[in-house]
């Protein structure tokens, strides 16, 4: 089995699970409506995707 030959210090273990961090999710505007959305997901206020009107528009959101 592979033993390290010194230890790895906190600052080099620090460095390298810098990147295992959850990222943020991106919202952008909708052309239409102006609401903040996922990027490739159905506006759900308005029911519009890509152009085309895809669900009923809903008041309750």
């Amino acid at each position: 089995m592979a033993v390290p030959k010194s230890k790895k210090s906190k600052s080099r273990t620090r460095m390298r699970r810098s990147h295992d961090r959850l990222a943020m999710n991106t919202y952008i505007e909708d052309a239409t409506s102006g609401e903040l959305r996922r990027p490739h997901h159905i506006d759900l206020k308005t029911g519009m995707y890509r152009g085309k009107q895809i669900l009923e528009p809903s008041d309750d959101i």
